[in-house]
């Protein structure tokens, strides 16, 4: 530590994964919001491979917050250098560094590096606890991510539904960011709470209806990018998941746009069994998560198409 208005850090931690693997997910920050649980959606702003801007939505306590970095990277030495454009305050500026390294065939041994400056001298050592406290869980939520993947990939899917609509992006994408109205158009949705805390940043509470009658709450994080992407993060989970990230997309297609809903899932394996009873396996689980989430979505999807054509 320092007494000046500036710091750094270096922490590290052993994956059970080859160091091409992990450096290859970490260098596609479309990938983030499965590797890291605050990241709720990431993408490119300019992208030439090596020199890029991207832009970040992550939870922070219990607020969303959104930045700006521009990243080198080095995929021969993999290095990936970053530095945010902006910085909040009390951090007045903030960068470092990802270096994975091999040691064994599939073994490798992540650094991440930090180098920060506060707007004062006095509150240096809130940034130092901030950095440790988050370097180390991202390099342990890494760590699980990857291991994980590796260990268990029949748990980790992805599917995609996807409905025509002969009407516009803008009546389609209405609907679905229009979410505090979806109890009076959609009869799986008894409920919302929809918070806007920033512009095109949701967050969204909602009783949904179960085939049987039973009703279950979940939470979610939406980022809205008009009038095409509506990317999520849920984080209340029910007891099959323990990951669920998704898009909602509006895309041009034919006399109208195409509208799809796509999901990324990871099983919770360990509860399985308590679930779907004990001769359920893995595949049980997933077909089940897939039409629970499958069913919901496409009936929003085909809402929205009715929605749309009827103004259209």
């Amino acid at each position: 530590m320092t007494t000046s208005g500036t710091g750094r850090a270096e922490h590290s931690i052993e994956i059970a994964a080859p160091a091409d693997t992990v450096y290859r997910l970490l260098a596609d920050v479309r990938n983030w919001p499965q590797l890291f649980p605050p990241t709720i959606f990431a993408d490119y702003l300019d992208n030439d491979e090596r020199d890029q801007r991207i832009r970040i939505w992550a939870t922070a306590a219990d607020s969303v917050k959104h930045w700006v970095s521009r990243r080198v990277l080095d995929p021969e030495h993999r290095r990936i250098d970053f530095r945010q454009e902006v910085s909040s305050p009390p951090i007045a500026a903030m960068g470092g560094t990802w270096i994975v390294d091999t040691l064994t065939e599939n073994y490798s041994h992540v650094r991440l590096l930090h180098d920060y400056e506060a707007v004062s001298a006095d509150q240096l050592g809130w940034i130092d606890q901030v950095v440790d406290r988050n370097s180390r869980t991202e390099l342990a939520a890494l760590k699980r991510s990857i291991e994980l993947g590796d260990a268990g990939a029949d748990a980790a899917f992805s599917f995609e539904d996807t409905v025509a609509v002969a009407g516009t992006a803008e009546d389609v994408f209405g609907f679905i960011s229009d979410a505090h109205l979806w109890p009076e158009r959609l009869p799986h949705v008894a409920g919302v709470e929809l918070i806007e805390p920033g512009p095109g940043m949701q967050s969204l509470a909602m009783d949904t209806v179960a085939v049987d009658g039973s009703q279950h709450r979940t939470m979610s994080y939406r980022i809205v990018l008009p009038h095409h992407t509506i990317a999520y993060k849920q984080i209340t989970m029910p007891a099959l998941m323990t990951l669920h990230t998704g898009y909602w997309t509006v895309r041009p297609h034919a006399d109208g746009v195409a509208v799809s809903s796509q999901h990324s899932v990871v099983l919770n394996t360990d509860n399985i069994a308590a679930v779907l009873g004990p001769d359920a396996d893995v595949a049980a689980a997933r077909a089940y998560v897939q039409r629970a989430l499958s069913t919901n979505s496409l009936a929003t999807l085909r809402h929205a198409k009715t929605f749309a054509e009827d103004r259209s």
